[in-house]
């Protein structure tokens, strides 16, 4: 591509050495100058801790062909682009680049606190079981399938680069429907820019990543702009998904705009998709689920009232889609636990393994967890809260396991750069019991799940939250391998072999 077709979709507000830029070539793009490769073009990001801006001589030295920037940079000799906001006009490149592939795809997007991996995985199977190919971006990463392995994305939604990358190797693989998980970053930052959405879901709106939108206010402001972009879609079957019983509905149906069906799903309000009758196990859920296009029981392998409210929304996607009630729910009945999403390592005790990282939903899998516990059982909860991230849940995740769990274990998760013991004592400060049989404090995880499982009956229920899916945990100076269900199975091992 020729950084001529560039300039003339990102319309820069000033071009330094400007000389021939038809016969510049850019073969690759480029924000992170310790990958960059000659001919590309080199973005400047600015972010919370890096300003890329300092790195534009180093993407030089590396044989970028151009340079975007914000301000004027010294000692640059190749042309750069000075624009008014480079994460918007990298978006803008990127689909200029892989040749507007969301343009061509039907695509949907997933949004919300809790709740986005598994209503992504749900809306896949539907989409198979109706023998629709489907791609899937998200947590656990990008894929063209279910049958195929999950390839790593870093982020739960990936940077525009490589987000138009994966859509056009999707449409390359003959795929033309993607659900992908939007995240409040991404539409925050500009990484879904230049992405037409034809269908948008919310799952739930609860208190998280503070740390970085201050207020809840500016948290749902994000999270809308999903919402309001299904004003460009070309499709004339473009529709948003609502979960009616979330306390900012009217807010997203508000923010969606005219001409965009409304499809409402819920358990406690009026909506579109009802679920009555619920009833939990260990081994799922059973309900009667009311539809503008009929009624059907539906079996869940899945346990939790939050499960039965990801497969509302996964529905709700599938009837948008206009795929019939029978496939969709038998698609949903298939469908076991996505990894690390309540699910079940050991069954006596019961082990559970959940992404858990919020307050709401913590709350949520707690009390799951505690529908199925045994009459003479008790529910054990072990979980810790992530350094540098929103300081203000920690307490409240606190005050959530005491009341909800029969013992307590505070522990690590990710503590990054913070001192793991100052987060354990912020997670303190929430707890008002002093027992030391109902509160326990063990800084190492993997201890700390030994001594879950070693003070355990076969009666009791044990949920280890905040890790799910992670095989690695984030340390000040290293990241280091551990997976929360590896390590339950050893602790086992060890505790029931001794």
């Amino acid at each position: 591509m020729k950084l001529s077709q560039v300039v003339e979709h990102i319309e820069p507000e000033q071009i330094i050495n400007s000389n021939e830029l038809k016969n510049i070539e850019i073969k690759g793009i480029s924000y992170n100058s310790k990958t960059t490769k000659k001919d590309d073009i080199f973005v400047c990001l600015v972010g919370e801790h890096v300003d890329g801006h300092a790195f534009a001589i180093n993407a030089q030295e590396k044989g970028a062909s151009a340079i975007v920037t914000q301000k004027t940079v010294e000692g640059i000799n190749i042309p750069v682009l000075i624009v008014k906001d480079t994460q918007l006009v990298l978006a803008q490149i990127s689909s200029v680049f892989y040749g507007f592939p969301s343009e061509k795809l039907r695509l949907i997007g997933v949004t919300g606190t809790n709740g986005k991996t598994t209503v992504t995985h749900l809306v896949e199977n539907i989409f198979e079981q109706a023998g629709i190919e489907c791609g899937l971006i998200g947590t656990l990463g990008q894929r063209l399938s279910s049958k195929d392995e999950y390839v790593s994305t870093k982020h739960t939604t990936p940077q525009s680069p490589e987000l138009h990358e994966a859509f056009r190797n999707m449409l390359d693989s003959g795929i033309k429907h993607v659900v992908m998980e939007v995240s409040s970053h991404a539409l925050e930052q500009h990484r879904v820019g230049g992405c037409l959405f034809d269908a948008a879901a919310l799952t739930n709106l609860t208190q998280d990543h503070l740390d970085y939108h201050i207020t809840m206010d500016n948290y749902f402001k994000a999270k809308s702009k999903l919402f309001i972009a299904l004003k460009d879609s070309k499709e004339n079957n473009k529709y948003a998904v609502i979960n009616k019983d979330d306390s900012n509905a009217e807010r997203f149906i508000q923010a969606t705009p005219d001409k965009v069906r409304i499809i409402t799903y819920g358990i406690e309000n009026q909506a579109d998709i009802i679920a009555k009758n619920i009833e939990y196990s260990v081994y799922g859920s059973k309900f009667d689920c009311i539809t503008p296009i009929g009624n059907k029981t539906i079996n869940l392998q899945m346990t939790g009232q939050f499960s039965v409210y990801n497969a509302l929304a996964a529905l709700a996607i599938g009837i948008g889609e206009g795929i019939e009630l029978d496939t969709c729910v038998r698609a949903l009945e298939l469908t076991k636990s996505v990894a690390g999403r309540f699910e079940v390592v050991i069954r006596e005790p019961l082990i559970i393994v959940d992404y858990a990282h919020t307050p709401d939903g913590l709350a949520n899998v707690l009390n799951a967890a505690k529908k199925v516990v045994p009459q003479n059982g008790r529910l054990i909860c072990l979980f810790g809260c992530g350094g540098d991230r929103d300081a203000t849940k920690r307490p409240k995740m606190g005050g959530i396991a005491e009341n909800i769990a029969d013992v307590v274990i505070i522990t690590s998760d990710n503590p990054r750069s913070e001192d793991p013991q100052q987060i354990i004592t912020d997670i303190l400060t929430g707890i008002k019991s002093l027992n030391s049989d109902k509160v326990q404090v063990e800084i190492d995880r993997r201890s700390a799940i030994e001594l879950a499982i070693k003070n355990a009956g076969k009666d009791d229920v044990i949920v280890l939250a905040g890790k799910g899916h992670e095989d690695y945990q984030i340390l000040k100076n290293e990241t280091i391998h551990f997976d929360d269900r590896e390590e339950a199975r050893k602790a086992f091992k060890k505790v029931y072999s001794s």
